[in-house]
């Protein structure tokens, strides 16, 4: 009926250019056309070519845990977008599409694996991988393809020193990963002073333990041992038995999942107590919890965002939105953690720049990252002048009774710190 309708109209056209008597008539005709849905048809967006973004992301290998999560936040954002028909650009609808491989955890492949999707794939645009080091090799290739890459896993600065004007990274910097549990741990009593700090070797990590040995003494705090390790180490219990003879208040270990996870079980088995036991990365994670058990409990981590922040999107979803989302598509009874939140965070980051630019060019779309300033569930997304987003604070949180507790700062806080931690032997 609509068609039939709009092509008469069309033929009236000229006649009426000829002959405004015929005004009253088409006036008529108009309102019957609006009434008919007409004009919404005329508005509505059309369908376009289907936007392709790569990613090489550790599925297998020492990282997969995280790789996984990684994967997670960019399904639950897929879901979304094509539900509404993909990422709106000048009133037309593009589908969106996620090509992914597998760089087995290793940052050179990762790199040979991002040229792959844009040269073989045709990636559009490209999401981060998991880890610093996968994310400072994929740079490389964003920036002599000139496709702009946003990554939600890669928080050494080191990544954005280079002059890179293609990368962006939706996270608080590494530099931030642990400073929040010295800014706890100042507030309680009996205060902490002495801290040992173990420290994987990779940018990342050496990145966020300086910064806790330039940050601690600020706050009447000193670190007393430090020590490097290779990264995913499987033995760290020599690391532990130099660490008890220093008897800190404060354990660090900035390192993954894997690292943690063996720096808790050493510290049970060789009876290393502490007033606080903090790591960058692990203790946010489900697979921490699973492979602890209760030896989990009253670790602390710094976080990129937990269900219990208070920030008010202006599109997407709401934080309680996000997590209810996250568990039906994953028929999960755990909350999302951090590393899910941050990769949606990054398809938004995409999403809105390509909005704005109004283009599907690259070049464009990066002038358009470089201007962002939206705020999202994940918080903040805004960058400096090297693609990082200095503008999102992190927050502390604790394990109790095997689950996650926000438990610094007050304003965000669903639970108070258990200090100090009890000794191995009475738990």
């Amino acid at each position: 009926m609509r068609y039939i309708i709009w092509m008469r109209g069309a033929r009236l056209g000229p006649i009426w250019m000829r002959g405004a008597r015929l005004g009253p008539a088409l006036a008529g005709l108009a309102v019957f056309l609006a009434a008919c849905g007409g004009s919404s048809s005329a508005n509505s967006p059309t369908t376009g070519s289907t936007i392709v973004f790569g990613a090489a992301v550790s599925l297998t290998g020492s990282q997969s845990k995280e790789g996984g999560l990684t994967k997670q936040g960019y399904d639950l954002w897929l879901d979304w977008i094509n539900a509404r028909g993909g990422i709106v650009v000048n009133n037309v609808k593009h589908p969106v599409a996620i090509k992914y491989e597998d760089d087995q955890s290793n940052a050179n492949l990762s790199a040979t694996l991002v040229q792959k999707l844009i040269t073989d794939e045709k990636a559009n645009f490209i999401l981060g991988p998991y880890g610093s080091a996968a994310t400072a090799s994929d740079a490389i290739v964003a920036e002599r393809n000139s496709i702009p890459m946003v990554e939600a896993n890669g928080a050494a600065q080191s990544i954005f020193s280079k002059g890179y004007k293609f990368t962006f990274g939706v996270l608080s910097p590494a530099n931030k990963y642990l400073t929040g549990v010295i800014d706890m741990a100042a507030t309680l009593n009996p205060k902490p002073t002495t801290i040992a700090m173990l420290t994987a070797n990779d940018n990342f990590s050496v990145e966020v333990a300086k910064a806790v040995e330039d940050y601690a003494p600020s706050k009447g705090m000193q670190v007393i041992f430090t020590k490097q390790y290779p990264a995913a180490a499987p033995d760290v219990s020599g690391l532990i038995s130099q660490a008890k003879q220093k008897n800190p208040d404060i354990v660090m270990n900035s390192g993954h999942l894997a690292e943690s996870i063996a720096i808790n079980k050493a510290a049970k088995q060789l009876g290393l107590d502490a007033k606080i036991f903090a790591y960058s990365v692990g203790p946010s994670t489900p697979d921490f919890i699973s492979a602890l058990g209760a030896d989990a409990n009253y670790v602390y981590d710094g976080s990129q965002w937990t269900p219990q922040v208070k920030y008010k999107p202006t599109f997407y979803l709401s934080v309680a939105e996000y997590v209810k989302a996250y568990k039906a598509k994953f028929s999960s009874s755990d909350d999302p953690d951090y590393h899910v939140a941050e990769s949606t965070a990054a398809c938004l980051a995409f999403q809105k720049a390509i909005e704005n630019a109004g283009s599907l060019d690259p070049s464009k779309v990066r002038d358009a990252l470089a201007s962002l300033d939206v705020m999202t569930f994940f918080g903040q997304i805004k960058f400096d002048s090297r693609g990082i987003n200095t503008f999102k604070p992190m927050v502390v949180e604790q394990i109790q009774n095997g689950t996650h507790y926000t438990v610094y700062p007050a304003d965000v806080a669903n639970g108070s710190p258990k200090y100090p931690t009890p000794s191995w032997s009475s738990r």
